[in-house]
């Protein structure tokens, strides 16, 4: 019995004496290193992994070619001619879009007026009708006109537009050939405005109010109606460009997707 408790007392003063050795050694690792062995230690690796991994997924503007940006610009721009005119080439395509409806004319307005004060509102109506009548008839000639138009952009300028606000390719587009799409175009209105029977009734319209009033009123409906014509076609270019730059799905195409695509990081 009493070998017994020696030897359980000798166990218990070898297993005391070894924590305070193995506390003695840690403590002189931490003063010579500072590293505390009692601390577990961290792992990093799934994180990095993972930021390296993100890093390396994400598309920079400065990986795309000048060829590349233009093309994409270009399509955008194509697109949304395409569809836009598509949309306004319609029956009430011009007249109940709220957005590019061609109104009475301003100076004009004092017409509106004084033919719906004497019962004439029908046919103020009428000649309203038949201006946006006439842009939806002329719009049909205005899609290669405008893709003409989209090939001035030059390659030059395309990252800078890219880098914009959402309608600067609209923008750019329409400060480089406002003019030459408004020579180009006036034909077809003036063409349209005949074929709708829009100049006869307004010609009656101005008519009846310079005999009511004694003024001799006149306007040039053919030059208001194409710069209308125009101003609603590049509307819907810049709805879909800014559709294009800031929803993903609408990027139907491989260009699309690869241009905007790293935009969206700009």
């Amino acid at each position: 019995m009493r070998k017994t408790i020696l030897l359980a007392a000798g166990l218990l003063f070898s297993v005391s004496t070894q924590a305070q050795i193995f506390d003695v050694l840690k403590s002189a690792v931490k003063d010579k290193t500072g590293i505390d062995l009692n601390t577990p230690v961290k792992t990093t690796t799934s994180t990095t992994s993972s930021t390296t991994s993100s890093s390396s997924s994400s598309v920079n503007i400065s990986n795309l070619t000048s060829t590349q940006i233009s093309s994409g610009l270009k399509e955008a721009l194509n697109m949304g001619v395409s569809e836009g005119v598509k949309k306004l080439a319609v029956t009430d395509g011009f007249f109940k879009n709220e957005a590019v409806k061609i109104l009475m004319p301003e100076k004009l307005r004092k017409i509106d007026t004084t033919l719906r004060s004497v019962g004439l509102g029908s046919l103020a109506d009428q000649g309203v009708k038949l201006l946006n009548r006439a842009a939806e008839d002329a719009v049909t000639e205005a899609t290669p006109i405008f893709a003409n138009a989209i090939t001035s952009m030059t390659i030059t300028d395309a990252k800078n537009i890219l880098l914009g606000t959402d309608n600067a390719a609209t923008n750019y587009l329409q400060e480089k050939t406002q003019s030459q799409l408004f020579t180009a175009f006036q034909p077809k209105v003036k063409a349209s405005l005949g074929k709708v029977g829009a100049d006869s009734v307004w010609k009656n319209l101005i008519s009846k109010y310079n005999t009511l009033t004694g003024q001799s009123v006149t306007t040039d409906l053919n030059e208001y109606v194409t710069t209308e014509t125009i101003n609603g076609v590049f509307k819907m270019v810049a709805d879909k460009e800014s559709g294009i730059r800031n929803t993903p799905a609408m990027r139907t195409t491989s260009i699309l997707q690869k241009v905007f695509g790293a935009q969206d990081r700009k």
